[in-house]
């Protein structure tokens, strides 16, 4: 038996890719194949556009597969949310759909797209965001290049946004996120009743899951003089308990710990002031808790 999963193809790939590696997963996608192969026999993958992910996956033509919340959403795709994965295509933060339009636009609030024309790939959710906020405006569908259909093609624009680069460099302004969203990985409801299915899935969110979180940490271990242990413990935010072990000169003792990756720059000065020795940095693969 097999789990037939779908991965994002286009900008949520290459990110994908990375963490399924880092939770032990090998995939390997050729130039112009859209079954990437795996060292897991037991699963058989395929490239789909996020976009029509959670369709496949509600049709049962997918087991599973990896979009995000917004595409599930639009869709109103009636699937199984198994995990919700904390990564998109430059960073580990959500991303944000937003009504953007040119710097020197007249519209300043979403009142004002009142009988306005609005572009975007994110049709439904945006027609009932508008219904919601009592806006009669027209919303068509955009087949790609988005950001460069105002002022002359489209008054406004819904475009999905992370670090609001493109944004600006297409001269266009925030006037409101409507949406935010995250990626997910989603199961058929039948493939989720299924025993040998639903456990595949559970390791893969698992270890997907631990990957993710150890993208933002790191392992950090020193030899401490006992006389200085409690300062240097002071000083480490640890996620748990450090771990402490004897060595064979009595008086000292081995520190291990993993703390968060943006901090460790300005504890381990630190550390080595307050005694500790022998300090190494190391990254990690997973954490699980």
């Amino acid at each position: 038996m097999k789990l037939k999963l779908g991965l994002p193809k286009g900008s949520l790939q290459e990110s994908t890719i990375k963490m399924f590696n880092k939770a032990g997963y090998r995939f390997s996608v050729g130039s112009r194949s859209y079954y990437p192969s795996v060292d897991d026999p037991q699963i058989e993958a395929m490239l789909i556009r996020a976009q029509e992910m959670a369709v496949y996956v509600e049709d049962g033509v997918l087991d599973a597969g990896i979009t995000g919340l917004d595409w599930i959403t639009d869709q109103s795709a009636d699937v199984i949310e198994v995990a919700e994965l904390n990564y998109a295509k430059e960073g580990l933060r959500p991303v944000k759909w937003v009504v953007a339009v040119p710097n020197d636009s007249d519209i300043k609030t979403i009142q004002d797209l009142e009988g306005k024309r609005i572009a975007t790939e994110l049709v439904n959710v945006t027609k009932k965001y508008l219904k919601e906020n009592n806006i009669s405006a027209s919303v068509e569908f955009s087949w790609g290049a988005t950001e460069v259909k105002p002022p002359k093609l489209a008054d406004a624009i819904v475009e999905l946004t992370e670090t609001g680069r493109s944004l600006r460099a297409n001269n266009l302004r925030i006037v409101e996120t409507i949406m935010q969203s995250s990626t997910r990985l989603i199961a058929n409801k039948s493939a989720w009743k299924d025993s040998f299915k639903r456990r595949k899935l559970e390791n893969l969110a698992c270890l997907l899951q631990g990957a993710i979180l150890a993208e933002e940490m790191v392992g950090l271990k020193m030899n401490v003089e006992r006389k200085d242990l409690n300062v240097v413990l002071d000083i480490l935010p640890a996620m748990k308990s450090p771990t402490i072990s004897n060595m064979t000169d009595q008086d000292w003792v081995a520190v291990d710990t993993i703390i968060g990756e943006k901090v460790v720059r300005d504890i381990i000065p630190k550390l080595k002031r307050a005694g500790a020795t022998g300090i190494v940095e190391y990254p990690l693969n997973k954490v699980i808790w």
